[in-house]
């Protein structure tokens, strides 16, 4: 049997709270949750040092708040950010219950159960072989996780980050509405900004251009994934400062 080698050294992992829960759309699904801290161990397993941002939308969706809530968009967010670290703990105790050493770190300073975030701790966790889980996103309103893992990506010094989704992929529209929509299988930063395929939001997508940090969007869903792309296998969408654009079947 061939030994199979990682073709990353450390990586960023952008979970979505939605991951928590399974093929529901709210709460956490214990068992979800414990197969998650599975694939993990697995791909650390290869050596891959592994830092994680988890979303909140499982648990509150501040966009909701504000449009049916009537509640402010700061206030929302910061609820946002609350339930990220809720997601973060869950996480936390799946992986320590796969014999994984972790750290959550908080944007938001909440010392009874996480770590808050510095840089420099957390790049010592990462090459202490140790899982750093960041949560409350980077502290501030009116900025997404997505944002807050491109962020996290560059001031840890990753070389990749995997955002797992539903989907197989990024689509030239979205494949539920428009069943022929072909599914790209590597993108510019630039084209994805200018056509607004919703990888990302602009910030978090401008931010990995001006950084040259990769990202692959991929189905978390399916079993398997994340070891097979840190070994290098072409899995889901490569989104890079590359112009070299494919489509599917083209």
């Amino acid at each position: 049997m061939v030994q199979e080698t990682a073709k990353y050294k450390r990586v960023l992992i952008k979970l979505s709270g939605e991951a928590l829960a399974g093929e529901g759309e709210f709460g956490i699904d214990s068992k979800k949750t414990h197969s998650l801290a599975e694939e993990v161990k697995e791909v650390q397993s290869l050596g891959v040092e592994i830092a994680i941002v988890v979303g909140g939308g499982n648990l509150i969706r501040g966009a909701n708040l504000v449009k049916v809530g009537g509640i402010d968009r700061a206030t929302a967010d910061y609820m946002g950010m609350l339930a990220t670290i809720q997601n973060a703990l869950a996480l936390q105790d799946a992986c320590e219950k796969k014999g994984l050493y972790t750290r959550v770190q908080s944007a938001i300073d909440i010392h009874s159960v996480a770590e808050s975030y510095i840089r420099r701790r957390a790049v010592r966790h990462l090459e202490k072989k140790r899982i750093v889980i960041f949560a409350g996103g980077i502290g501030n309103p009116y900025f997404t996780t997505d944002t807050a893992a491109s962020l996290r990506a560059v001031e840890v010094g990753c070389e990749l980050i995997l955002k797992a989704t539903k989907v197989d992929g990024v689509y030239e529209a979205d494949p539920k509405k428009d069943p022929t929509a072909k599914r790209y299988s590597r993108v510019s930063f630039m084209e994805s900004i200018k056509r607004r395929l919703q990888v990302m939001d602009s910030t978090a997508l401008s931010l990995c251009m001006e950084n040259n940090m990769p990202i692959i969007v991929f189905d978390i869903f399916k079993r398997g994934n994340l070891k097979d792309l840190v070994v290098g296998k072409e899995i889901g969408t490569l989104i890079s400062n590359s112009e070299d654009i494919r489509i599917d079947g083209e």
